[in-house]
């Protein structure tokens, strides 16, 4: 509960500290003015319109992706495990290419993300079809590095059969990563499936914690494993498809965070998803702090951001566990 109530305050606070920061210097009684609907026009007009839904966006999209490496890790009983191994995060982003690449246009400023969630639903559906035959970990494994791999080949078949140099240009800044110039219209698209996604993640934590034993200990214990598979992979495809949708490809945060949040719980994999959900909102909203404080000519790409701090941090931390698990 302690380690809880820490993340959920400085969740709070680097919010609060996202909202301050940007071109024009706002200080926090303005922010908190403008939160509460008595600030002035122009602070609330940058605040709500312009800077909240990307705080927002942040916290969410790394509190999704890192539910979702906890609750892989410790269902594949895999300390590598994160939403990339079965496919969906390749697969989600596959849908954006299409988008970008055809100049889709259906749903206006919606159609990008909607194709980005399509995609990560229908690269579920191999591994719901596995799981439905009971096949265990490994060939769900197997089956998500075949989805990553081919949703893989369509994006460079995308880049390589670009229409025009501007096309994949807007290709690769998207698959980089970024929460620039998001708005309440994205909020509203990826916020029913980060929620639909939370809970059945979070739905099944005891049965996480009986596949620890083994499956056939948690068939023992009364657990329905078929169902828990199929409500973990939606959970995976619905609520990373709807992040991968407004942010792009964001990578490291589903590794690190449970492997930094584990050794401070009891080590049971139920233990750690709220802990990890909180830390991934922590670790998203500072990183995108970070890109916006950065003197550049043009802001750097969230998803290099991550990676960068995130492989120094987690060789660090395997080497001062000395262990995998």
């Amino acid at each position: 509960m302690l380690l809880i109530a820490g993340l959920g305050g400085a969740a709070l606070v680097l919010a609060l500290l996202s909202l301050a920061m940007g071109p024009v210097a706002l200080g926090l009684p303005r922010v908190l003015a403008a939160v509460l609907g008595r600030g002035d026009a122009v602070a609330a007009t940058i605040v709500i319109d312009l800077r909240l839904p990307r705080t927002l966006l942040a916290l969410g999209v790394g509190a999704m992706l890192a539910l979702s490496g906890a609750v892989l890790q410790g269902y594949l009983r895999n300390p590598l495990a994160e939403p990339s191994v079965l496919g969906t995060s390749n697969a989600a982003a596959l849908g954006a290419v299409v988008a970008l690449y055809y100049g889709v246009d259906f749903a206006g400023v919606a159609s990008l993300p909607l194709l980005s969630i399509l995609g990560g639903v229908v690269g579920l559906l191999p591994l719901i079809l596995l799981s439905c035959k009971a096949a265990g970990p490994l060939a769900l494994i197997l089956a998500g590095v075949a989805v990553a791999t081919l949703a893989g080949a369509g994006i460079s078949l995308a880049l390589n059969f670009a229409p025009n140099p501007f096309a994949a240009v807007e290709i690769m800044n998207w698959l980089m990563g970024s929460l620039e110039d998001r708005s309440f219209r994205h909020v509203l698209i990826a916020a029913p499936c980060l929620l639909i996604g939370a809970v059945l993640l979070l739905w099944d934590g005891r049965a996480l914690d009986a596949l620890s034993l083994g499956e056939d200990a948690a068939r023992t214990l009364g657990i329905e494993l078929g169902a828990a598979r199929v409500r973990m992979l939606a959970g995976v495809a619905i609520g990373v498809g709807g992040a991968v949708a407004v942010s792009g490809a964001i990578g490291f945060v589903g590794l690190i965070v449970p492997h930094l949040v584990r050794p401070l719980t009891d080590r049971a994999p139920s233990s750690a998803l709220l802990p990890s959900m909180l830390g991934g909102a922590v670790l998203l909203t500072a990183a995108d702090m970070l890109v916006r404080a950065i003197p550049t000519e043009q802001e750097l790409r969230l998803g290099v951001v991550t990676a960068l701090l995130g492989v120094p941090v987690f060789l660090h931390h395997l080497l001062k566990a000395r262990r995998l698990w």
